[in-house]
């Protein structure tokens, strides 16, 4: 199950704040309530934290752009369940892509040394 992160209610007049910096990184675990990213408004600096366990799978912000959202606008996706298995699963996922890739190589290889010795 994925949770959103959002952003979250900065006070009565501030409708929108510019994200400053992430504190985590796409694929690394987090806990419930650690802080994952710091967004920046005129009045006020705060740091908003995973809103459960587990991998954060996707950043919807880019920092270096020093984007502005508004509240309530989704900031990225933490994963929930067992660290270890999604982690497990993203590595099997790269080892199809690459085995893929070789086997891809291998065909272009063949269809080479076919070519050249027709």
């Amino acid at each position: 199950m994925s949770e959103k992160i959002l952003v979250p209610v900065l006070g009565e007049s501030i409708t929108e704040a510019t994200v400053a910096k992430w504190l985590k990184n796409k694929g690394d675990s987090v806990e419930s309530d650690e802080p994952i990213v710091e967004l920046e408004t005129d009045k006020v600096n705060l740091e908003v934290p995973s809103p459960v366990d587990g991998v954060l799978s996707e950043i919807n912000v880019n920092v270096n752009d020093g984007q502005v959202v508004e509240v309530g606008a989704t900031l990225g996706v933490v994963t929930q369940g067992n660290v270890q298995t999604i982690k497990k699963m993203r590595l099997f996922n790269q080892n199809k892509k690459l085995k893929n890739q070789k086997n891809k190589r291998k065909v272009g290889q063949n269809f080479l040394v076919t070519t050249l010795l027709n």
